[in-house]
């Protein structure tokens, strides 16, 4: 097992590393710079702005550069306000891993239920009314939910008021982020629970009288699990990185919308740094993931 979780780390690592290079070449392949929307810049200020954060250096130089001081912990200052970048991130990740948080635990919890009740009711309304609101919210994107929920209950109903900093509300963000993901879910788990409780040793268990609630958790929920944890791992990642468009929608303040600001505003150092750290994410909830199913079936050899 632990070379398996050495050879993880070290893949990690490399998949970090690629996309930290494709993103800094991409960026920098762009026509255009970070201080050339700058209306009453003069051309020395600006050359003296481009010589600060080293644009003024070949760009294979600038990748060298920027690498010596992350392996130093330095991720630079914001081109625009010139706040820490470490600082930027700390702050409003904070925000987004609470939405985030929310909204995947909401998706968890209502996609498993749902799907084993599905499963259970086979071929019956309950199960029928599942699948056809499951699909409907499959087909619906986050950032359309997301609007629509904005104006029937803002505008039409009037009656959520606009993200208050003081006061968050965070149900109508948390609904738009979850129900994709739990929608998923509950037909992964429900594909899944149908699988698995047509095996032998679920026969077995009713042949013995265990009862139906204990065959359906116990036994069957147990090694359906597999297929859910798998995307479990990047679900989470998704919602916690994943939520640029309905951060900027309802104006939360969030890594997401510092990240599309980031883009818009051509800045380098802040597109960099939530790039890193929004990829370090996601590998560990992949790896982490991995690492769950050895909890959930013993069974399983990492060899």
């Amino acid at each position: 097992m632990w070379r398996y979780f050495v050879k993880r780390i070290a893949l990690a690592i490399v998949t970090v590393f690629a996309v930290m290079a494709i993103t800094f070449f991409a960026m920098n392949a762009i026509p255009g710079g970070p201080f050339d929307t700058e209306k009453a810049s003069e051309p020395a200020v600006k050359a003296k702005l481009e010589e600060r954060f080293n644009l003024d250096k070949p760009v294979g130089e600038q990748f060298v550069l920027y690498i010596g001081r992350l392996f130093q912990g330095d991720l630079g200052i914001s081109m625009r306000n010139g706040r820490e970048i470490s600082l930027i991130i700390k702050q409003s990740f904070a925000i987004s891993a609470k939405l985030g948080g929310i909204s995947a635990l909401v998706a968890i919890s209502l996609g498993l239920t749902l799907g084993i009740i599905a499963a259970r009711y086979r071929n019956k309304w309950p199960d029928r009314v599942i699948i056809f609101f499951t699909t409907l919210l499959q087909s619906v994107p986050s950032f359309v939910l997301a609007t629509l929920l904005l104006l029937v209950f803002t505008t039409q109903l009037k009656l959520i008021v606009a993200w208050d900093a003081n006061k968050v509300n965070y149900l109508l963000p948390v609904i738009s982020l979850a129900m994709y993901p739990m929608a998923y879910i509950t037909r992964l788990t429900k594909s899944s629970m149908l699988d698995v409780m047509n095996e032998d040793y679920i026969r077995t268990a009713r042949a013995k009288g265990v009862p139906r609630l204990s065959v359906t958790y116990k036994h069957g929920l147990r090694n359906a699990l597999l297929p859910v944890i798998t995307y479990i791992g990047p679900m989470i990642a998704y919602i916690l990185v994943g939520s640029m468009v309905v951060e900027t929608v309802f104006t939360i303040g969030g890594l997401g919308q510092e990240f599309v600001n980031s883009v818009n505003n051509r800045d380098y150092s802040m597109i960099m740094g939530t790039t890193i750290f929004l990829s370090i994410i996601m590998v560990t909830m992949n790896l982490i993931s991995d690492l769950v199913y050895k909890v959930v079936d013993p069974r399983i050899d990492f060899s």
